[in-house]
């Protein structure tokens, strides 16, 4: 239906000539009338009867007229429609973490974000490290937060501060309250480890010795936690990215070496999902201070070395 058309005929219905339909409709008299007869002829119907200058109303206008009126309305709404519809549907936020940072972190961050932002809807992947790059490189995320160094090395991210590792064991095994442990402690426990391809696997292979062999590889530190959890053996683990749903069965002791892991996010360039992605940084940074303020203040500082 030709929606001129049908503004004509309203316009003639209230009017009652074709000259003051045209006037409104800012058209001249020969193509309002041309208009007029396009509808007619679209229906094979006749809307007016004419007596010199006025146009006589048939009946089937007379019928026509409420509903005709009725789909102009729902037209004009439509601007309006799509105005609400822009207003209501707010692209998510985009995030994409490393699965080591999620549950101990990320999750928790989306969960304070929400009570802040509870129109912003938020979009999570999560992933292993290798993977990131690739996303990372089609800029298909708002932030991404992950071990640094970050896989893309012209990214410049935001620290978040860097945390120590421990040795992650259930809270009821009996090295669970020593002060601290080495290699030699080690001995006899089973060995949980992530797989060497992993950066925390290569840290840990570069830096310390003495470790006996693994008696399980993972690929992820929350499998190698609820391993722990599960009584299997030890792990190496942070106190930040530590699942806060294992934090009560496990005990992280300080580790006889210093091996520090540093975290961090990096922002897209997308002015649309900028503040969001700004607000969601600052509420990171905010908790990692915190877990990290926390775990510095349990840990049992070290005996003084001996002379």
């Amino acid at each position: 239906m030709n929606i001129r058309a049908l503004r004509i005929f309203t316009y003639i219905m209230e009017e009652g000539t074709l000259a003051r339909a045209a006037i409104r409709m800012n058209l001249s008299q020969s193509a309002t009338s041309r208009q007029l007869s396009l509808l007619e002829q679209d229906f094979d119907v006749t809307l007016f009867n004419r007596d010199q200058k006025r146009l006589i109303p048939t009946p089937q206008a007379e019928a026509f007229y409420p509903e005709a009126l009725s789909l102009l309305a729902q037209i004009d709404d439509v601007p309006a429609m799509f105005g609400q519809m822009k207003k209501d549907m707010r692209s998510p936020l985009r995030i994409v973490s490393q699965t080591r940072i999620a549950n101990g972190l990320v999750l928790p961050a989306i969960a304070d974000f929400a009570a802040r932002h509870p129109d912003q809807p938020v979009k999570l992947e999560i992933m292993l490290r290798r993977d990131l790059g690739r996303r990372i490189l089609h800029q298909r995320f708002d932030l991404c937060v992950s071990a640094l160094p970050l896989p893309i090395e012209k990214l410049e991210p935001v620290p978040l501060g860097a945390t120590t590792l421990c040795i992650a064991l259930p809270r009821g095994h009996p090295l669970a309250h020593r002060d601290r442990l080495g290699p030699r402690d080690m001995r006899d426990v089973p060995y949980i480890a992530l797989e060497d391809s992993t950066v925390l696997r290569r840290l840990i292979d570069r830096k310390v010795t003495g470790l006996g062999k693994p008696a399980y590889e993972v690929s992820v530190g929350t499998a190698a936690l609820r391993l722990v959890h599960q009584g299997l053996g030890y792990a190496f683990a942070d106190p930040v990215s530590l699942d806060p749903e294992l934090a009560d069965g496990i005990a992280l002791v300080p580790w006889d070496q210093d091996l520090t892991i540093e975290f961090g996010y990096v922002v897209a360039g997308r002015p649309a999902s900028g503040p969001a992605a700004q607000a969601f940084g600052r509420i990171l940074q905010d908790l990692f201070k915190r877990k990290a303020g926390q775990a510095e203040g349990t840990r049992i500082r070290r005996p003084a070395a001996r002379p």
